[in-house]
């Protein structure tokens, strides 16, 4: 376990390897599990300020599930996430030609229409982050569909932490990261 600030994080965060692999998995995440995306509370506005431009680039059945279920649903255990279609993909979620799975939203964003990449949750993953009274503990998340990830992150020697850089800073700063990456160092020359 490795302790930074005011985050606890297990040791497969920096011990495992993981690349996402698009071409094999074909953004199975998009669609499996019990709900959609994950949300945090501070997401919701800016959905809501978002979705006209989001809009345009979701699929008609995808649109439809947002004027069934709303911008985003509260689970039972009061947490929120993306409305999905048919309890499948989730409904910001768009195929491409190669029929993969991308998002809407990080699309409306690569072109220059929203500021927001996407929700946390999903440029984290497979990190999910539990939240506490005063520290966030942050674990890798297994799972079967992201086996290829795993074996392209081996092939290409990167670990989970280097591989989700961009948004571990988005989420709590360069300084942290920096700190981050100073005690993994330290750490793997320890382990050999």
């Amino acid at each position: 376990m490795i302790v930074l600030q005011n985050t606890v994080i297990s040791d497969d965060v920096r011990d495992q390897f993981f690349v996402c692999n698009l071409e094999k998995c074909k953004g199975a995440c998009c669609v499996e599990g019990d709900l959609g995306a994950p949300l945090e509370e501070d997401e919701l506005a800016i959905l809501e300020e978002s979705y006209e431009q989001i809009k345009p680039y979701m699929t008609g059945a995808g649109q439809q599930a947002v004027e069934e279920q709303g911008l985003y649903i509260k689970d039972w255990e009061g947490d929120y996430s993306t409305p999905t279609i048919n309890n499948r993909e989730c409904a910001y979620a768009i195929y491409d030609e190669d029929k993969t799975l991308k998002c809407a939203i990080e699309q409306a964003y690569y072109d220059g229409k929203i500021d927001w990449k996407k929700p946390i949750s999903c440029h984290l993953y497979p990190i999910r982050i539990t939240k506490y009274d005063g520290f966030e503990a942050l674990n890798y998340d297994r799972w079967g569909i992201c086996s290829s990830a795993c074996s392209f992150g081996q092939d290409l020697g990167v670990r989970v932490y280097q591989f989700l850089k961009e948004p571990l800073i988005r989420r709590y700063g360069e300084g942290w990261y920096s700190e981050l990456e100073q005690l993994m160092d330290e750490e793997l020359k320890e382990k050999k």
